[in-house]
């Protein structure tokens, strides 16, 4: 089979840094697309975060920036601006994460950029969205778990709220806008019509609390913190073991029983209290109390074994090195090699997308900073003492 590689052809404008929007444009790299990733002259600031660093590089940056090519140049001059809109002009896509305000004074607004191609698909990822009081802020993905009340749900009990251990704000972000840009460019197909595409974290934030808002709007109840477990499904938790923890899912009344027969108190299932799974939400307190002791007494690997073999979904839980050496991230092929870039041994995360039974990987390593500036600028038509000018006068880094 071949590839899946239905964006083969399309370019896509890059202006976009730490995660959001680098995120989107890996993904629209790996689906075939010729990825601008366009830089300031010291690069995207996510080259500098870390630890932990490869080579120099940030691991953050190197997990959000495979397949692009790297263009770095000064959009605070004229020239650097006018190396983008040729770009633009070539493009089908133009991403960008600048600061609320910051596109439209280069000329990188939508409506500058659409009047001068039709058919470009824009998509403008912001902090806090179009509209509204908070609008002109910037944001992080942090600052949107605090606002959005991502946070208010994540920790136990009364200790303080805590941020998710993943930037999922970002992530969802940039599968969001990957989404509307795929969206959008088959809509193209019939219209020749290109879109303004708005995504911000906030919004992300809250369509990742759908069912708790759903709730609160319903109920007028302000869900609180769980620690490792679920509000609306009990037991559903980490349970202690003899020689660590477990993390147990009893989903309904038939794994529930099949849990007590595992833990030799099978008569718990038909205990009023804990009969159905609106009882056992009212009497959790007493319920975890009573299985934790049981669980507590085994194995963690031969309990394990004993609810997998009784069809209760169950895990160890793993660090991220356990996971990354686990037989069955191994099995599915997810971490791929990169060799030829600026990190020598890079190991990353593909696309989490099989078709046909073949992975979706990356076709090519993070770039250098300004790596393909010259390869892109002749693409442009200019000439070489032309580049060489632009480089000697700081409006472009050469790789």
């Amino acid at each position: 089979m071949s590839e899946l590689l239905p964006l083969a052809g399309a370019r896509v404008v890059d202006v976009s840094s730490s995660l959001a929007g680098p995120t989107a444009t890996q993904l629209l790299a790996a689906l075939g697309a010729d990825v601008v990733k366009v830089e300031p002259l010291a690069g995207d600031h996510a080259r500098a975060w870390g630890p932990p660093f490869l080579e120099g590089e940030g691991a953050m940056f190197l997990a959000a920036n495979a397949g692009k090519r790297s263009l770095a140049v000064e959009l605070g001059d004229e020239r650097g601006r006018e190396i983008v809109l040729r770009l633009v002009d070539r493009a089908d896509v133009f991403l960008q994460s600048l600061r609320p305000g910051a596109a439209e004074p280069h000329g990188l607004g939508a409506a500058e950029l659409r009047a001068r191609n039709p058919r470009l698909v824009h998509c403008s990822i912001g902090a806090f969205g179009a509209q509204g009081p908070l609008s002109d802020r910037p944001g992080y993905d942090p600052l949107l778990q605090a606002a959005s009340g991502i946070m208010s749900v994540t920790g136990e009990g009364e200790r303080p709220p805590v941020r998710v251990g993943v930037s999922l704000v970002d992530l969802g972000t940039g599968v969001w806008a990957a989404l509307g840009v795929l969206a959008a460019l088959y809509e193209r197909e019939r219209t020749d019509a290109g879109r303004t595409l708005e995504i911000s974290l906030y919004e992300t934030s809250l369509s990742l609390l759908s069912y708790q808002l759903v709730g609160y709007l319903g109920t007028g109840v302000v869900p609180g913190r769980e620690g490792s477990g679920f509000p609306q499904i009990v037991p559903y938790q980490v349970f202690p073991t003899q020689d660590g923890e477990l993390m147990i899912l009893a989903g309904n009344d038939k794994l529930f029983a099949a849990l007590c027969d595992v833990l030799g108190v099978g008569e718990m299932a038909g205990d009023p209290r804990f009969l159905t799974n609106p009882g056992r939400v009212a009497n959790r307190a007493e319920l975890v109390v009573l299985l934790e002791a049981r669980t507590q007494e085994r194995e963690s690997a031969e309990l394990l074994e004993a609810l997998v073999a009784a069809g209760v979904p169950a895990s160890p839980v793993h660090d991220v090195g356990e996971a990354a050496r686990h037989s069955q991230t191994d099995a599915l092929g997810i971490l791929q090699s990169l060799p030829g870039g600026v990190v020598a041994d890079l190991v990353t995360v593909a696309a989490p997308l099989s078709a046909d039974g073949e992975r979706m990987r990356h076709r090519a390593p993070p770039p250098a900073l300004g790596e393909h500036t010259a390869e892109i600028l002749r693409e442009l038509d200019y000439a070489e003492d032309e580049i060489a000018g632009l480089a000697g006068a700081g409006v472009v880094r050469l790789g």
